[in-house]
């Protein structure tokens, strides 16, 4: 693991690796923070790299890509822990093919394991993002940063703080918690971590599940179809994805069980008022129906599907 002064002038001479002239137009620029805490094992990163690199060779993914005005995005990947803790794993770089797609796959595979441990830092990953988005060589009118993690922020300032101040700032912040660790990761990440126009995330159940939820969240993202907003509602929508492509497993409002349904796609909303009801939609219709609704709550959601 490198010192942590190493650490802070290797991102300071990536970030001012920006050439001077006028900016790219893109249509946007989205940074991957990748959870490298000490919850994370070797295995675990290595499920979470080579999805990411996987979705980047997708079809799907070259598809999103080409749908934009410009036909291309700018992506920049790197790995965090605690506060100040921030390493590069892959700097700024503009997709506009499948070829360049593949290209940063490569570099997402080839990029090592840095960081071992110190916290977990969401509100440092999110201040780190920004500090990348101000000093990327491209411009767009979209900004989103997509945070992956295993861990709620228990380092440096309350995580909702800096996405607060990011939101002030019209960036989107998206979540992939990963609930192998704490089962209720997604209630933190809901209620600290996402926020921003059409701000969205895709819990999972296990790290063996990342790597269709990450294609689906990143084809989301980049085609710029982010999932309904609810009327009223501060965060629009947590689903949780399988290999299957469709949201299978929802939590039990009433336990910590997970109630599983096979063939059905399923969302949650929540109100203005800080309620929660669950939606499920059969593959062959496009209406939500509550079932198993918090005590008060009104059904604000249908499904992602």
């Amino acid at each position: 693991m490198l010192p942590r002064r190493a650490l802070l002038g290797l991102a300071a001479l990536w970030l001012l690796a920006a050439p001077a002239q006028a900016a790219e137009e893109v249509d946007l620029l989205l940074v991957l923070a990748v959870d490298a805490s000490g919850s994370i094992s070797e295995e675990r990163f290595r499920l979470q790299r080579q999805g990411y690199a996987d979705a980047f060779r997708d079809r799907k993914l070259h598809a999103a890509i080409a749908s934009g005005p410009s036909g291309s995005v700018a992506v920049a990947m790197f790995q965090w822990t605690g506060p100040g803790m921030q390493v590069p794993s892959v700097p700024w770089s503009r997709l506009s093919d499948p070829a360049s797609a593949a290209a940063f796959a490569r570099r997402i595979e080839s990029a090592p394991r840095m960081l071992f441990g110190g916290g977990t830092s969401i509100s440092g990953a999110i201040d780190h993002s920004m500090r990348l988005l101000a000093a990327a060589p491209f411009h767009a009118l979209r900004r989103v940063i997509d945070i992956s993690g295993d861990g709620a922020n228990n380092r440096g300032r309350p995580a909702w703080q800096a996405r607060d101040e990011a939101v002030a700032q019209g960036v989107t912040i998206n979540g992939l918690p990963i609930l192998a660790v704490e089962w209720h990761l997604d209630d933190h990440y809901r209620e600290e971590v996402i926020g921003g126009p059409g701000a969205f995330m895709i819990p999972v159940a296990s790290f063996e599940e990342f790597a269709p939820a990450v294609l689906r969240k990143l084809v989301t993202e980049i085609a710029g179809t982010a999932p309904q907003r609810f009327s009223g509602a501060r965060n629009p929508l947590i689903a949780s994805a399988t290999s299957e492509g469709v949201c299978t497993a929802m939590k039990w409002p009433l336990s910590n069980a997970w109630n599983r349904a096979p063939g059905m796609a399923c969302a949650i909303g929540s109100t203005s008022a800080g309620g929660r009801s669950l939606s499920w939609t059969p593959a062959s219709s496009s209406v939500g129906q509550p079932i198993f609704p918090y005590s008060g709550a009104r059904l604000v959601s249908t499904s992602m599907r």
